[in-house]
């Protein structure tokens, strides 16, 4: 079997799996091809590629001749017009991008979207969202501290006494908790916001105030992942985050629901209520944002408070970012591919073996066999 890694788009700076991983296929008698300069952002030259046992060729060779497909974004159709029965695999955010995914699906292209495994337990090792928010919390709070024009923590000085910053983060998930951590450690006080009552203890643990919003839906089944909320919860929220935003010097937002579009937490009457010089990083940007105003992808200021739209953090740290997120893949990997040498079959290591009764493997499967196999993929196609 061999495994194919292509070269990411720009902006993208991360690669599906860097030299080191490529370790482990051997072990599984998987070779792999490395589309020329995949790894460049990341670090990794096609010399480690090649020193690690890959054959760095050009991108139409690497989608000819690679049995299973790696690339982190999707990829145009037209691309895929001779990829039947080929496997695809990536981070492909398959509830809003349902017609491309038809597509591979009507030419007969199996496509698992790692950003669909079931967040439970067993897949903890493979979720990939996970891997990747808690670099983004942590350079949103980085990011925001360079933009900030005062000191983070607090600083008693012969000349004056300088108090520290407010941060403010709506959503605790990982994201969120790891932006609480490293604000902390620098000195700043923290409030968050979240739906899910349990996330208070976890807040509290990491020395921040767990603002609470009575009536909130109950989010216990939704895989650690924000539910919509009613109209009456919305108002009581905005309410109190309205407070919390007029008192912050840094916000930092991160609330996002799968497949729809992010909430709006805050309105352009809030930050104009902000102090001059505030600074707000968006990194649900990509779904629309939590600001009535941020562009993704963009920063600008609008009554003297910065407003940073970005979903892609992680890119800005590309060697952790892609060494986490090939980890997440290996250890999908294993779970479609016989990796065990048997008796009766010594070279059957390194087959492709999809074995769909395994709820890791059927939930992360979008398409197979010409159908869309995900349920709300389905919906979002046929509707």
């Amino acid at each position: 079997m061999i495994i194919g890694v292509l070269k990411e788009p720009s902006p993208e700076t991360r690669v599906s799996i860097l030299p080191e991983h490529l370790t482990t296929l051997k072990k599984w008698n998987v070779d792999a091809v490395v589309e020329i300069n995949a790894g460049i952002s990341a670090f990794a030259t096609n010399e480690k590629y090649t020193n690690a046992g890959a054959k760095v060729v050009s991108r139409e060779e690497v989608l000819q001749t690679a049995d299973i497909i790696l690339s982190i974004n999707i990829f145009s159709e037209a691309q895929t017009s001779d990829l039947k029965s080929k496997v695809l695999l990536g981070n492909y955010q398959a509830l809003f991008n349902a017609a491309l995914i038809k597509g591979w699906s009507d030419k007969g292209i199996t496509v698992f979207s790692i950003d669909m495994i079931p967040r439970t337990t067993r897949a903890q090792s493979m979720d990939v969202l996970s891997s990747q928010a808690n670099i983004a919390g942590y350079k949103a709070v980085l990011l925001a501290a360079n933009l900030f024009p005062r000191y983070f923590p607090m600083f008693m000085t012969a000349a004056g006494s300088i108090p520290p910053a407010k941060v403010l983060i709506l959503g605790a998930g990982v994201a969120g908790l790891q932006a609480i951590a490293t604000a902390r450690r620098l000195g700043a006080v923290v409030e968050v916001f979240d739906t899910r009552p349990a996330v208070k203890e976890e807040v509290m643990s990491l020395g921040a105030k767990f603002v609470e919003v009575e009536g909130a839906a109950d989010a216990s089944k939704a895989g650690g992942y924000a539910v919509e909320q009613s109209e009456e919860f919305l108002q009581k929220q905005k309410a109190k985050i309205a407070k919390s935003v007029a008192k912050a010097d840094i916000i930092i937002t991160t609330a996002q629901i799968p497949g729809k579009k992010a909430p709006v937490l805050i309105t352009t009457q809030m930050m104009e209520n902000m102090k001059n010089g505030s600074v707000i990083i968006d990194l649900a940007a990509a779904t629309g944002g939590n600001t009535e105003l941020t562009k993704n992808a963009e920063s600008f200021s609008h009554n003297g408070v910065t407003i940073v739209g970005n979903s892609n953090l992680p890119g800005t740290m590309p060697y952790d970012a892609s060494k986490l997120y090939g980890k997440n893949i290996l250890n999908f990997l294993q779970l479609i591919i016989d990796k065990e040498a048997r008796p009766d079959d010594p070279v059957g290591r390194g087959k492709l073996n999809l074995n769909f009764e395994d709820d890791l493997v059927k939930g992360t499967c979008i398409a197979h066999d010409g159908k869309i196999t995900n349920e709300r993929v389905a919906s979002l196609v046929s509707g």
